[in-house]
Protein backbone atom coordinates (compact mmCIF):
# COMPACT_ATOMS: atom_id res chain seq x y z
CA UNK A 1 0.00 0.00 0.00
CA UNK A 2 2.79 2.10 0.65
CA UNK A 3 4.04 1.83 -2.84
CA UNK A 4 1.33 2.93 -3.84
CA UNK A 5 1.87 6.58 -2.40
CA UNK A 6 5.38 7.19 -3.93
CA UNK A 7 5.24 9.59 -7.03
CA UNK A 8 5.65 7.83 -10.45
CA UNK A 9 9.28 7.65 -11.63
CA UNK A 10 9.58 10.13 -14.89
CA UNK A 11 9.74 8.85 -18.13
CA UNK A 12 11.78 10.15 -21.03
CA UNK A 13 8.10 11.16 -22.44
CA UNK A 14 7.32 13.18 -19.24
CA UNK A 15 11.09 15.16 -19.45
CA UNK A 16 10.46 16.12 -23.11
CA UNK A 17 6.99 17.45 -22.06
CA UNK A 18 8.76 19.44 -19.01
CA UNK A 19 11.60 20.66 -21.39
CA UNK A 20 8.89 21.86 -24.15
CA UNK A 21 6.94 23.84 -21.37
CA UNK A 22 9.93 25.44 -20.21
CA UNK A 23 10.53 27.32 -23.64
CA UNK A 24 7.59 29.41 -22.55
CA UNK A 25 9.98 30.84 -19.76
CA UNK A 26 12.40 32.18 -23.00
CA UNK A 27 9.97 34.91 -24.43
CA UNK A 28 7.62 32.20 -26.03
CA UNK A 29 3.41 31.74 -24.72
CA UNK A 30 1.88 28.84 -25.03
CA UNK A 31 -0.86 30.77 -26.91
CA UNK A 32 -0.67 27.91 -29.04
CA UNK A 33 -1.72 25.35 -27.17
CA UNK A 34 -4.16 26.77 -24.34
CA UNK A 35 -6.80 29.63 -26.55
CA UNK A 36 -4.91 30.96 -28.81
CA UNK A 37 -7.08 33.33 -31.21
CA UNK A 38 -5.60 35.49 -33.79
CA UNK A 39 -8.05 38.02 -33.96
CA UNK A 40 -7.73 38.82 -29.82
CA UNK A 41 -5.46 41.87 -29.04
CA UNK A 42 -1.98 40.87 -27.64
CA UNK A 43 -1.77 37.67 -29.68
CA UNK A 44 -1.34 37.87 -33.19
CA UNK A 45 -3.68 41.16 -34.29
CA UNK A 46 -3.93 43.30 -36.87
CA UNK A 47 -5.90 45.52 -35.16
CA UNK A 48 -4.67 49.40 -35.60
CA UNK A 49 -5.17 50.73 -31.64
CA UNK A 50 -5.93 54.75 -31.85
CA UNK A 51 -3.02 56.27 -29.50
CA UNK A 52 -4.47 59.22 -27.91
CA UNK A 53 -1.41 59.63 -25.56
CA UNK A 54 1.86 58.52 -25.53
CA UNK A 55 3.50 56.90 -22.72
CA UNK A 56 5.38 58.80 -19.68
CA UNK A 57 3.78 62.09 -21.28
CA UNK A 58 1.31 64.97 -19.53
CA UNK A 59 -1.76 66.08 -21.59
CA UNK A 60 -0.74 69.41 -23.57
CA UNK A 61 -3.57 71.57 -22.82
CA UNK A 62 -4.10 71.11 -18.76
CA UNK A 63 -5.90 68.04 -16.80
CA UNK A 64 -7.98 70.38 -14.38
CA UNK A 65 -5.77 70.92 -12.06
CA UNK A 66 -3.48 74.24 -11.92
CA UNK A 67 -0.35 73.24 -12.34
CA UNK A 68 2.63 74.03 -14.93
CA UNK A 69 2.97 71.05 -17.43
CA UNK A 70 6.46 70.61 -16.45
CA UNK A 71 5.22 70.10 -12.77
CA UNK A 72 2.84 67.50 -13.62
CA UNK A 73 5.48 65.77 -16.07
CA UNK A 74 7.62 65.76 -13.21
CA UNK A 75 5.91 64.21 -10.56
CA UNK A 76 3.69 62.35 -12.77
CA UNK A 77 6.66 60.28 -13.35
CA UNK A 78 8.11 60.26 -9.97
CA UNK A 79 4.77 58.79 -9.15
CA UNK A 80 4.37 56.42 -12.09
CA UNK A 81 7.81 55.28 -10.95
CA UNK A 82 6.24 54.43 -6.82
CA UNK A 83 2.99 52.85 -8.50
CA UNK A 84 5.66 50.23 -10.72
CA UNK A 85 7.73 49.89 -7.20
CA UNK A 86 4.35 48.99 -5.39
CA UNK A 87 3.29 46.37 -8.00
CA UNK A 88 6.41 44.76 -7.71
CA UNK A 89 6.13 44.30 -4.26
CA UNK A 90 2.61 43.25 -4.56
CA UNK A 91 3.76 40.74 -6.75
CA UNK A 92 5.99 39.69 -3.83
CA UNK A 93 3.68 39.32 -1.27
CA UNK A 94 1.47 37.25 -3.15
CA UNK A 95 4.26 35.06 -3.87
CA UNK A 96 5.34 34.75 0.35
CA UNK A 97 1.39 34.74 1.37
CA UNK A 98 0.97 31.82 -1.16
CA UNK A 99 4.21 29.47 0.57
CA UNK A 100 3.83 30.57 4.29
CA UNK A 101 4.67 27.69 6.59
CA UNK A 102 6.07 26.71 9.94
CA UNK A 103 4.41 26.64 13.39
CA UNK A 104 4.69 30.60 13.09
CA UNK A 105 3.93 31.16 9.60
CA UNK A 106 1.24 28.87 7.93
CA UNK A 107 -1.79 31.09 10.23
CA UNK A 108 -0.23 34.35 11.48
CA UNK A 109 2.33 34.92 8.79
CA UNK A 110 -0.21 34.48 6.31
CA UNK A 111 -2.91 36.88 8.26
CA UNK A 112 -0.41 39.74 7.80
CA UNK A 113 1.23 39.39 4.46
CA UNK A 114 -2.65 39.60 3.73
CA UNK A 115 -2.79 43.00 5.13
CA UNK A 116 -0.07 43.80 3.49
CA UNK A 117 -1.66 43.22 -0.22
CA UNK A 118 -4.66 45.01 0.84
CA UNK A 119 -2.78 48.00 2.00
CA UNK A 120 -0.66 47.72 -1.42
CA UNK A 121 -3.24 47.37 -3.77
CA UNK A 122 -5.29 50.51 -2.16
CA UNK A 123 -1.67 52.15 -2.55
CA UNK A 124 -1.32 51.40 -6.37
CA UNK A 125 -4.41 53.02 -6.83
CA UNK A 126 -4.37 55.94 -5.05
CA UNK A 127 -1.02 56.63 -6.67
CA UNK A 128 -2.63 55.35 -10.26
CA UNK A 129 -5.12 58.01 -9.48
CA UNK A 130 -2.85 60.60 -8.95
CA UNK A 131 -0.83 59.85 -12.00
CA UNK A 132 -4.05 60.19 -14.38
CA UNK A 133 -5.22 63.16 -12.47
CA UNK A 134 -2.03 65.19 -13.47
CA UNK A 135 -2.60 63.99 -17.28
CA UNK A 136 -0.10 61.06 -17.49
CA UNK A 137 -1.06 57.51 -18.29
CA UNK A 138 -0.29 55.40 -15.43
CA UNK A 139 2.54 52.14 -17.09
CA UNK A 140 0.39 48.95 -16.87
CA UNK A 141 2.58 46.42 -18.66
CA UNK A 142 3.84 43.87 -16.12
CA UNK A 143 7.59 43.82 -17.72
CA UNK A 144 7.26 47.84 -18.48
CA UNK A 145 6.72 48.20 -14.70
CA UNK A 146 9.26 45.77 -13.35
CA UNK A 147 12.32 47.91 -15.74
CA UNK A 148 10.81 51.65 -14.14
CA UNK A 149 10.33 50.22 -10.54
CA UNK A 150 13.25 51.00 -8.49
CA UNK A 151 12.68 47.75 -6.59
CA UNK A 152 13.27 44.03 -7.80
CA UNK A 153 11.65 40.91 -7.68
CA UNK A 154 13.58 38.06 -5.80
CA UNK A 155 14.87 35.06 -7.60
CA UNK A 156 11.97 32.19 -8.69
CA UNK A 157 12.22 29.69 -6.54
CA UNK A 158 11.61 29.17 -2.67
CA UNK A 159 13.29 30.51 0.53
CA UNK A 160 13.34 30.54 4.17
CA UNK A 161 10.73 32.42 5.65
CA UNK A 162 12.96 34.96 7.27
CA UNK A 163 14.39 35.68 4.01
CA UNK A 164 11.33 35.96 2.24
CA UNK A 165 10.46 38.37 5.32
CA UNK A 166 13.79 40.22 4.75
CA UNK A 167 13.34 40.69 1.18
CA UNK A 168 10.18 42.33 2.02
CA UNK A 169 11.75 44.66 4.59
CA UNK A 170 14.70 46.02 2.19
CA UNK A 171 11.53 46.76 -0.55
CA UNK A 172 9.43 48.35 2.37
CA UNK A 173 12.84 50.52 3.56
CA UNK A 174 13.60 51.79 -0.05
CA UNK A 175 10.17 52.77 -0.99
CA UNK A 176 9.30 54.77 2.44
CA UNK A 177 13.32 56.66 1.57
CA UNK A 178 11.85 57.12 -2.38
CA UNK A 179 8.14 58.85 -0.98
CA UNK A 180 10.14 61.01 1.46
CA UNK A 181 12.24 62.09 -1.81
CA UNK A 182 9.20 63.02 -4.06
CA UNK A 183 7.02 64.65 -1.30
CA UNK A 184 10.26 67.16 -0.86
CA UNK A 185 10.09 67.76 -4.55
CA UNK A 186 6.63 67.73 -4.11
CA UNK A 187 6.39 70.72 -1.70
CA UNK A 188 9.19 72.82 -3.57
CA UNK A 189 7.01 72.61 -6.55
CA UNK A 190 3.63 73.81 -4.60
CA UNK A 191 2.05 70.51 -5.81
CA UNK A 192 0.39 69.77 -1.90
CA UNK A 193 -2.07 67.41 -3.70
CA UNK A 194 0.17 64.99 -4.36
CA UNK A 195 1.65 66.03 -1.40
CA UNK A 196 -1.12 65.18 0.96
CA UNK A 197 -1.35 61.92 -1.01
CA UNK A 198 2.23 60.33 -0.72
CA UNK A 199 2.13 61.44 2.94
CA UNK A 200 -0.79 59.29 3.86
CA UNK A 201 0.88 56.52 2.01
CA UNK A 202 4.03 56.95 3.34
CA UNK A 203 2.15 56.40 7.26
CA UNK A 204 1.10 53.42 6.44
CA UNK A 205 3.75 51.82 4.37
CA UNK A 206 6.20 52.82 7.22
CA UNK A 207 4.17 50.43 9.46
CA UNK A 208 4.16 47.42 7.22
CA UNK A 209 7.96 47.98 7.51
CA UNK A 210 7.81 48.08 11.22
CA UNK A 211 5.62 44.94 11.07
CA UNK A 212 8.03 43.20 9.46
CA UNK A 213 11.00 44.27 11.46
CA UNK A 214 9.41 43.16 14.76
CA UNK A 215 8.59 39.35 13.14
CA UNK A 216 12.17 39.33 12.22
CA UNK A 217 13.05 40.53 15.83
CA UNK A 218 15.20 37.89 17.69
CA UNK A 219 12.84 36.65 20.39
CA UNK A 220 10.17 34.08 19.45
CA UNK A 221 7.80 32.05 21.02
CA UNK A 222 8.45 28.80 19.29
CA UNK A 223 12.24 28.98 20.22
CA UNK A 224 11.63 30.26 23.47
CA UNK A 225 9.80 27.36 24.54
CA UNK A 226 12.42 25.11 22.90
CA UNK A 227 15.17 26.68 24.78
CA UNK A 228 12.70 25.82 28.20
CA UNK A 229 11.72 22.38 27.78
CA UNK A 230 14.54 20.04 25.43
CA UNK A 231 16.85 18.16 26.66
CA UNK A 232 19.87 20.00 25.56
CA UNK A 233 20.13 23.19 26.85
CA UNK A 234 17.19 22.96 29.38
CA UNK A 235 17.86 25.86 31.72
CA UNK A 236 15.21 24.46 33.60
CA UNK A 237 16.68 21.36 34.86
CA UNK A 238 14.93 18.63 36.81
CA UNK A 239 12.36 19.61 39.32
CA UNK A 240 11.96 20.42 42.04
CA UNK A 241 13.84 24.27 40.98
CA UNK A 242 14.91 26.34 43.87
CA UNK A 243 12.60 28.60 45.35
CA UNK A 244 14.45 31.90 43.88
CA UNK A 245 13.98 30.89 40.35
CA UNK A 246 12.36 33.21 38.27
CA UNK A 247 10.73 30.17 36.40
CA UNK A 248 9.15 28.79 39.05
Amino acid sequence: MSNNLQPPTPTRQDMEIVAQDMKAFHGRFKLDRYGFDPQMPGHATEHKMIVRQEPRTAKQPGCGISLPLEVRQEIGLMLDEHQCALTVALHQYNKHHWLSEGAEGFISLHHLLEEHIEKTIKHIDDIGERVARLGMVPTAHPVAQHELSYIKCEPEGRYSIRDFLRNDLEHELKIQQMLRKTIERAHQLKDYGTVEVLEDILVEREDLGYHLYSVLEDDTLVRGMEHLISRSGNIAGDRPLPPNTPLQ
